[in-house]
């Protein structure tokens, strides 16, 4: 793969060939996925990295072409000191297992052990919003951080059989203000150009004001997908 990259980068990940003797094994989605996991793992040991994008498709190349040829080297413990502290500040508060000591301890009424929190994040205004969320957004990838901050039960269903999904194979979390209150099981229909929704799961009974703020978001979602309607039935 380096010496690819090296005469013919930057290559996206289809553009690699597959030259493995063992297959990745995994019960996941990465099972066999041998360009993609090893392109992974250059990255993670610093030889290789993402130097931009074609559509959806990352490029890969040597790092010494993407990275500055006097970028200094850090040694590895003010690396994960930096790494923690923008962990934290993208997060606000965390474990520290995710975290290290970066940030201030804080307890969460409700909850067992101890957090850590951004000093930064404490006593700033907060912008009420709602949203309908990615399921990659960094305020619920961590599943059981939602779930024990905010009460959210959450799984991404899409490798779920379709008979033991709760939610939908794609179901978006919806935030209002500062809760986490359901979820929109939707699908873009191209053909029609329609974004149509399943389902919308209340996790709390939703009030009108509610109803109206999310229905205003699947309105927002359908002209950024560049769809003509909204269709609940």
């Amino acid at each position: 793969m380096l010496d690819l990259l090296r005469a013919s980068g930057p290559l996206p990940s289809r553009d690699v060939p597959d030259h493995s003797e063992v297959p990745w094994p995994s019960t996941g989605w990465t099972n066999n996925r041998n360009v993609t996991q090893m392109l992974e793992f250059l990255a993670a040991r610093g030889e290789i990295a993402v130097s931009g994008r074609r559509g959806r498709q990352r490029l890969w190349d040597l790092a010494e072409r993407v990275y500055p040829a006097d970028t200094p080297i850090v040694p590895a413990a003010e690396a994960r000191r930096i790494r923690d502290e923008k962990r934290l500040r993208a997060l606000g508060i965390a474990r520290a297992s995710m975290v290290g000591q970066a940030g201030e301890p804080a307890d969460v009424e409700g909850t067992s052990g101890g957090w850590r929190v951004d000093p930064a994040a404490i006593g700033r205004p907060f912008a009420e919003r709602t949203a309908l969320l990615s399921p990659f957004d960094r305020l619920v990838h961590d599943r059981r951080r939602a779930l024990e901050l905010f009460d959210f039960d959450y799984h991404l269903e899409m490798y779920v059989p379709k008979p033991k999904r709760r939610w939908g194979y794609f179901a978006l979390p919806v935030l209002y203000h500062d809760q986490l209150v359901g979820k929109v099981d939707a699908t873009a229909d191209r053909t029609r150009s329609i974004l149509q929704v399943h389902a919308i799961h209340q996790d709390v009974r939703f009030t009108r004001a509610v109803t109206a703020a999310v229905h205003a978001e699947l309105e927002a979602l359908t002209s950024w997908l560049g769809l003509a309607a909204v269709s609940t039935a």
